[in-house]
Parts: structure tokens; C-alpha cells; sequence
């Protein structure tokens, strides 16, 4: 009898053994959180716009912007004659032609030419010289037919025939078209509150807005009355008052 409750005792502690060593192999990972969760995150609003955006003071732009017309609507319906003088500021203002060549020159001068990568090439294929220009170039060779004083607004020149008209300093083209008693006309505007006028062309070969620098090609003279010579307007244009080019520039 003890013989057979030896027995016993033994297979219960075999079985305990191999249950013991299955329950340790088959035993689950401990899960960890940390490890296995995927971090949510919630954006804020005012991230997700541009970091130098600020609402506020977008906001504030747009309330002033609509205030001040408003004020300008009720200025300008009004019949009292104390505002007169704010009108005629206000009409000199936006007839004023914008000063698209001083703010450019500001530009450079502060931040550098825009997406100038690498510097410009002539026409050598030579890194051009960027030096400020000193001296105004003379537009074209040819001889003065009819001076400053006949018109007090500009001159009028005899050239060669098909002669090539070319800006005197860099500027901003402002016009390219055709006007009253001088024909096809370009006007440069220049950094220094100037402007050029290039009149009596047969061909403009710029653009409005496009930029240029000295001696570029602006245009083509017109056919002279003979046909044998050409034709040429210039003048110079400072502070909205016209200026005698022969004190500017040298001709021949």
C-alpha cells in the first residue's frame, strides 16, 4: 500500500513539474504602455499658421483699413468747405505717380538683389562691372536741332538713321507706348526721384515694369523729314518739374 502511495506522490510531482515548466514558457509579455501606444497630439490652431503671422494685428489692419476709407467716402460726399484742403492733399496723393525705382534701390541697398545667385555677365561673357554709375551716358550720338528753351520740356536731336536709343542710368520702365505731340515714347523712372523721356521712336523694344540698366536699348529713332537722317526727343524729368538735359549730360 505504501508502496503504491509512493507511486502517487511521484506522478503528482512529475505533473506539477511539466505543468510548472509549460506555464513558464507559455507565459504572456507584460504589455507596456509606453512602448506600444502611438502618441496623439493635438495641433493648436494658431500653429498650423505662418509663425510671423499674428491675427491680432491682421485683424486691426483690416478694421483701420475700412475705417480709413470710410472716412475718405465721408470726406468726399461732404460740401463743406473746410475740407477742401484735405481733398486736394489727398487728389495730389494718388495722382502721384508711384516711385516704383526708389523703393527697388531701398530694396538692394537692405536685403541685396532679389534671387541674384550669381553675379551678372556682359555680353563678353565676363562678370560685368556692378559699380554705381558716376556719369549719365548720352542716349545717342547726333546734334541738337531744337533746345530747352522752345518748349521748356526737352530737346529734339538730329542722329544717323535706325540709330539705337539707349537708357542713360538704370531705372524702372514706368511707360512704353505712345504720347501726345512726341509719338512713341518710353519714360525710365530712376532711383533718385528722376525721370528720363525717350521720344520720337520708330521702335520701343522694352516693356512697362521691366527693369533695366545704363546703356540698354530702349527703342529705335524715327526717320527724319528728309529721310536721310534720324529724329530723336530726350528729356529729364525732376521732382515733377522738367529740367534742361544740356546741364545733366555732355553732348557731342
Amino acid at each position: 500500500m505504501s508502496r503504491r502511495a509512493d507511486d502517487i506522490r511521484k506522478r503528482i510531482s512529475k505533473r506539477r513539474k511539466q505543468y510548472n515548466s509549460n506555464k513558464e514558457r507559455v507565459r504572456p509579455t507584460p504589455f507596456i504602455e509606453d512602448e506600444f501606444e502611438s502618441p496623439v497630439f493635438e495641433a493648436d490652431p494658431k500653429d498650423s499658421l505662418h509663425p510671423l503671422f499674428n491675427r491680432d494685428i491682421f485683424l486691426f489692419k483690416v478694421f483701420a483699413s475700412a475705417v480709413l476709407v470710410l472716412v475718405m467716402a465721408i470726406i468726399f460726399q461732404s460740401t463743406s468747405s473746410k475740407l477742401d484742403q484735405i481733398k486736394l492733399g489727398v487728389k495730389k496723393t494718388m495722382e502721384k505717380e508711384f516711385q516704383f525705382a526708389a523703393v527697388s534701390q531701398w530694396y538692394e541697398n537692405q536685403f541685396g538683389k532679389p534671387l541674384a545667385l550669381l553675379p551678372p555677365l556682359g555680353n563678353d561673357g565676363k562678370i560685368a562691372n556692378t559699380g554705381k554709375e558716376t556719369d549719365y551716358a548720352i542716349p545717342v550720338s547726333g546734334r541738337i536741332l531744337e533746345d530747352f528753351s522752345i518748349n521748356g520740356r526737352g530737346i529734339i536731336m538730329e542722329t544717323g538713321t535706325n540709330a539705337e536709343v539707349e537708357a542713360i542710368t538704370g531705372g524702372i520702365v514706368v511707360f512704353a507706348g505712345p504720347k501726345e505731340d512726341i509719338g512713341q515714347t518710353v519714360i525710365i523712372q530712376h532711383p533718385d526721384h528722376s525721370e528720363t523721356w525717350y521720344g520720337m521712336l520708330e521702335k520701343i523694344t522694352v516693356k512697362p515694369k521691366e527693369k533695366i540698366e545704363a546703356g540698354k536699348n530702349v527703342g529705335i529713332v524715327s526717320t527724319g523729314k528728309a529721310g536721310k537722317t534720324g529724329e530723336f526727343y530726350f528729356a529729364i524729368k525732376q521732382n515733377d518739374k522738367f529740367i534742361d538735359p544740356i546741364q545733366v549730360i555732355k553732348f557731342e
